[in-house]
C-alpha cells in the first residue's frame, strides 16, 4: 500500500513539474510580444503523447497553430479526448498502415484552404503532408521520410526531397509566402548534431541527404532557426538508447523553412528542448503577421 502512494505521489509531482514547465514557457512566449506562434511536433505516437501530457502542453502553450508528425493513429483510432474541441480547428492525414507516420495540423483560425497530400500517391499512401492555407501564407506540415532501414528506403527519402522541391517553388513563384516545417530526418550542417563524424556514413546524416538541404537552401529556402541562433548543442531528437536525451548527444532534424519572401516576417525561432513527452522537443517560430 505504502510503495502505491508513492508511486501515486511521483505521478502528481511529475505532471506539477511538467505544468510548471509549460507555465514558464507560456510566460516567455507572452514576454516576446510575437503576434502569431507556429510549434511542429513529432510526437512519436498522438495517443501515447497523450499520456504523457499533450493536451496540457497543448492548454498552456496556445500556439496559434500546432503541427504533429508520427501521430501513428488513424482518426477513428483517437479517443473523444484528443478529438474534443481544444479551442482548435483540427485535420488530420494517415496513411494506409496503421499505426505508422501521419500528421495533423491544429489552428485557432480555421484555413483557407485543406489538403491532404503532395497528389503524389507513392508518398500521399504513407500519410506525410499535410497544406494548410492561412491568411498569409500556405504551410506545409511534412513528416519527411526516414532512410535507415535500407537503399531502398533511403532512396524513397531522396525521392520525396526532389519531388517536394519543384511544388513549394512553384507557390512562391506565384507569389505566395511559404513555410515548410516538420521532421526533415536530416541533420543538415556538423553543427546540428552531437557526432558528425561518427554519423557521417549513418542516414540522416549522409553527404547525399545533405546535399539535398543545400540544394533547398540555394532555392532560397531559410533555415528560421539559423537566422536567430548560432550555437552549438540545439538539438530536436535524441535516441531513447544510452541516456542520449540526458546527456544531450542529438541532432537538429526538426525545421521550420521559409521562403525567402517571409523572411521579415519572422520575428524568433527556437527549440524547446525542456519539454517531454516524445523522442523529439517542440520546434516553434513567431511571426510578425
Amino acid at each position: 500500500m505504502l510503495s502505491y502512494l508513492i508511486i501515486k505521489i511521483d505521478r502528481i509531482l511529475d505532471k506539477i513539474k511538467y505544468q510548471m514547465i509549460f507555465l514558464s514557457s507560456k510566460i516567455n512566449t507572452l514576454n516576446k510580444g510575437r503576434k502569431m506562434r507556429l510549434i511542429s511536433w513529432n510526437v512519436n505516437g498522438i495517443r501515447a503523447a497523450v499520456k504523457k501530457g499533450f493536451l496540457d502542453y497543448l492548454e498552456v502553450e496556445q500556439p496559434d497553430i500546432l503541427c504533429i508528425q508520427e501521430s501513428k493513429a488513424h482518426k477513428e483510432q483517437l479517443t473523444s479526448e484528443i478529438l474534443k474541441d481544444h479551442g482548435y480547428h483540427t485535420f488530420w492525414h494517415s496513411g494506409m498502415k496503421k499505426g505508422y507516420s501521419g500528421v495533423a495540423t491544429f489552428s485557432k483560425k480555421e484555413p483557407l484552404f485543406v489538403q491532404e497530400g503532395l497528389g503524389i500517391q507513392k508518398y500521399d499512401d504513407e500519410g506525410r503532408v499535410l497544406i494548410t492555407e492561412h491568411d498569409n501564407f500556405l504551410l506545409y506540415n511534412i513528416y519527411f521520410p526516414n532512410g535507415q532501414k535500407d537503399d531502398i528506403r533511403l532512396q524513397y527519402k531522396l525521392d520525396f526531397y526532389d519531388d517536394l522541391l519543384p511544388i513549394i517553388n512553384e507557390q512562391v513563384e506565384s507569389g505566395n509566402n511559404v513555410i515548410v516545417t516538420g521532421d526533415w530526418n536530416t541533420a543538415h550542417r556538423p553543427i546540428d548534431l552531437a557526432r558528425p563524424k561518427e554519423n557521417i556514413n549513418t542516414s540522416g546524416f549522409m553527404p547525399i541527404e545533405r546535399e539535398k538541404l543545400d540544394t533547398y537552401v540555394s532555392n532560397g529556402w531559410v533555415d528560421t532557426f539559423r537566422l536567430f541562433h548560432d550555437e552549438p548543442s540545439r538539438y530536436s531528437w535524441w535516441t531513447y538508447r544510452f541516456g542520449a536525451r540526458q546527456r544531450n548527444v542529438g541532432w537538429r532534424i526538426d525545421y521550420f523553412f521559409v521562403s525567402q519572401n517571409m523572411v521579415d516576417l519572422c520575428n524568433d525561432a527556437d527549440i524547446h528542448d525542456d519539454i517531454l513527452g516524445s523522442d523529439h522537443c517542440p520546434v516553434s517560430l513567431d511571426l510578425d503577421c
